[in-house]
């Protein structure tokens, strides 16, 4: 069905993913909730992802290109460009669940002064099968401090915004005054928990999950331990900027918050290989909150039983040996 105003636009970035961007689309017009918008961002890539994105006939899917800006310029873009109430943001190398789009429709509907929606996420391989851990966020109760510390969200293609709550959050760009900006592009990582905290901590706008598993999160291997430290180093940008606006929440939650975020890239560390590295990490956050291990006693002690076994047989082997256990959850 195509209305010219649509209930939902769905905005997906796209960058040379032409392996992925047949199955996120394919995933969002197999939605049980018909009345949407497609908006695919091209990014300026240069593989085939664009071409297959042409092939599809649906007048539901729009498509607008643009210079590269990174992720949150392009999703910016998709924003700007939509019509719909809700917006959904989709990476194009994830899926949604079939009724994602339906649910949160009822969610958002029932609950006018919910802002932002999202729900759980089920964890594939680059192959799209499923992996033995998933995304289950705390749903009710969410705070500034809880978006700061622990993410509830969880990634990029997890979230429904509804358009009046982001309305007021957007600026002009500092180059283009009537180009209109959500997410801050001066962020090429940490783009997002840097918008979900403005957006609670300075607009106090509302976020609450829903059940179910209805993002399909693809993590793919390849990344290198260089990027756990640009990935570190964005997040401490995205800190020091909050705490410009809310320093009453960095003094209270900071050293918390960048504790959990150690211990994430540890486990990130022993996936990608790098068993010393991980052991540092894992030790800077103890350090930093030794709570940690109190408040989370299930998830720090197996992070710390797979930095130690990987530092104590080598990651490779540990990696071999861990993997009908632990597939895709360090």
């Amino acid at each position: 069905m195509y209305t010219p105003k649509p209930k939902f636009s769905v905005v997906m970035p796209v960058f040379n993913v032409e392996t992925y961007i047949g199955q996120a689309i394919d995933s969002v017009l197999a939605q049980s909730f018909t009345d949407f918008e497609l908006i695919v961002v091209d990014d300026g890539g240069t593989d085939r992802s664009m071409d297959i994105a042409c092939a599809y006939d649906d007048p539901r899917i729009r498509i607008v290109s643009q210079t590269n800006r990174g992720l949150a310029g392009a999703r910016n873009t998709g924003i700007a460009a939509s019509r719909g109430n809700y917006i959904a943001l989709l990476d194009s190398d994830d899926c949604f669940h079939p009724d994602k789009l339906r649910l949160h429709y009822i969610h958002l509907e029932a609950n006018p002064s919910i802002g932002v929606s999202y729900a759980g996420s089920r964890m594939i391989d680059a192959a799209g099968s499923p992996l033995s851990v998933a995304m289950q966020p705390k749903l009710r109760g969410i705070d500034a401090a809880h978006i700061l510390c622990r993410n509830p969200v969880g990634n990029g293609s997890a979230a429904v915004l509804r358009r009046s709550a982001i309305e007021p959050v957007a600026v002009s760009d500092a180059k283009d005054f009537w180009r209109r900006c959500w997410f801050d592009e001066n962020f090429r990582q940490s783009e997002d928990i840097e918008f979900w905290i403005r957006l609670s901590a300075r607009h106090a706008v509302k976020f609450e999950g829903i059940e179910g598993l209805l993002t399909h999160y693809r993590i793919i291997p390849g990344a290198l331990s260089a990027n756990i430290v640009k990935q570190y180093l964005s997040w401490n940008r995205m800190l020091t900027k909050t705490e410009a606006y809310a320093p009453d929440l960095i003094a209270a939650h900071g050293a918390t918050a960048r504790a959990y975020q150690l211990r994430y890239l540890a486990r990130r560390a022993v996936q990608l290989g790098d068993a010393q590295f991980a052991r540092s990490l894992l030790s800077e956050a103890l350090q930093l909150a030794p709570r940690m291990a109190l408040a989370e006693p299930v998830k720090t002690g197996i992070t710390g039983a797979a930095v130690l076994a990987a530092n104590v047989l080598g990651t490779h082997r540990f990696r071999k040996l861990a993997a009908p256990y632990l597939k895709g959850a360090i």
